[in-house]
């Protein structure tokens, strides 16, 4: 299609494949497999509280650079070659990034967050360019976004070139100013500031490249377990932690995958403002899946390396920690998508801080399978309260 006499790379709206994900998108995906498992990696090696708060800021920056990459090409057609050749160009970045995380705090600072920031802001002038001459409204918000990358990409570099606590304060003041521009509207002088209403998404497409992401996270917490049993004695009690830890990621899964996807995409879709509620769903809610997901990992390490050990705060912090963070976040999640936060969730969260009070009578791996009998009882009980309801035809919680 041509525009003004230049070729247009945006998605045909209203065609059918407005809402499709694209082949090239799932291979761009790919390269975050190697991310979330040098996240989890360091994460299970470095679990003291300097290190988990590390851990948190790598997974803000690994997550936010993935879901701004997903919102462009809610509007960039991944087919068209320029559009296609930015993604393999941020693919290669990304190896780097991923690469870093290990050393992201150390000596590899400089690779971290000049990968970093030139996904960031290499991606978001392409846009601009890209949408010169086809969307106005759209041309001048990714030009007040690429200001913001390039403001806190400042932040980054200079806490590259320090150490030590001043390195973890500039990266943390350029996660806040990242994380806080979509609420400020991306507000730059002289460009405006821009509204939910520019942000015209497809529901159908971000839902599922957000699902996508959370398949590769639960798919590298199936991988994890079966690489760390192949390495084990093959003993009653090993068999057991495998299948408490391949159970828990499955009912992980259910709870996200069997209503809360697909009511989501709908009631985006229907929604008069999908910019805002797509903000607060997928942006923003998403976060705390991921993070439980990764800390689950973890606990899962937890349980095969001290099965035995009595259970204290340190292990439940990780086997407890990564169900009750991914249940918060499907409580947002669902409570935004559908106006009512499920019951369901909230008396799991409960059962998971009540199990706190069996410490230290349980040993590890006791406490695991607990954990993982919340997160069935979970999922059971919304789906025997949810089952009879179709999804896109009305919107209801649990109770």
């Amino acid at each position: 299609m041509i525009l003004g006499g230049r070729e247009n790379w945006l998605r045909a709206k209203g065609g059918k494949n407005e809402s499709k994900v694209s082949f090239v998108e799932l291979f761009f995906d790919l390269v975050f497999v190697f991310s979330i498992s040098q996240l989890a990696h360091t994460l299970a090696e470095h679990f003291t509280v300097l290190g988990v708060l590390e851990a948190i800021m790598l997974i803000f920056a690994v997550w936010w650079v993935w879901v701004c990459t997903a919102w462009v090409t809610n509007w960039l057609d991944p087919d068209r070659m320029p559009v296609r050749i930015m993604l393999f160009t941020l693919m290669f970045a990304g190896l780097i990034l991923s690469a870093a995380i290990p050393e992201a705090f150390g000596e590899k600072a400089i690779f971290f967050a000049g990968a970093y920031v030139f996904m960031q802001v290499g991606r978001s002038l392409f846009t601009v360019y890209a949408l010169r001459h086809a969307s106005r409204s759209n041309y001048r918000n990714f030009l007040r976004i690429s200001s913001w990358f390039i403001f806190s990409g400042i932040f980054w570099i200079a806490g590259a070139l320090v150490e030590g606590e001043t390195r973890l304060i500039l990266w943390l003041l350029a996660l806040i100013i990242e994380y806080s521009a979509p609420a400020l509207g991306f507000r730059v002088p002289g460009l405006g500031q821009s509204t939910t209403a520019d942000w015209d998404v497809s529901g159908a497409h971000l839902a599922e490249r957000c699902a996508l992401f959370i398949i590769i996270c639960l798919g590298e917490a199936v991988l994890q377990a079966g690489k760390v049993f192949a390495e084990q004695p093959v003993t009653p009690l090993i068999v057991a932690v495998f299948i408490t830890a391949f159970v828990g990621t499955v009912a992980l899964w259910w709870i996200y995958f069997q209503f809360g996807h697909e009511r989501a995409a709908h009631r985006i879709e229907h929604d008069e403002t999908p910019g805002s509620m797509a903000r607060l769903a997928f942006t923003y809610a998403h976060i705390a899946i991921l993070a439980g997901i990764m800390l689950s990992v973890v606990g899962d390490e937890f349980l095969f390396a001290h099965p035995r050990d009595p259970a204290d705060m340190h292990a439940a912090a990780a086997i407890l920690g990564g169900p009750v963070v991914f249940l918060l976040g499907n409580l947002w999640f669902k409570g935004v998508t559908t106006g009512r936060p499920p019951l369901s969730h909230t008396v799991g969260l409960a059962g998971l801080v009540l199990l706190l009070l069996t410490l230290p009578m349980v040993m590890v791996y006791q406490l695991g399978i607990l954990a993982t009998a919340v997160l069935i009882v979970v999922a059971i009980w919304e789906f025997a309260s949810l089952s009879r309801v179709v999804p896109s035809a009305r919107s209801t919680s649990d109770h």
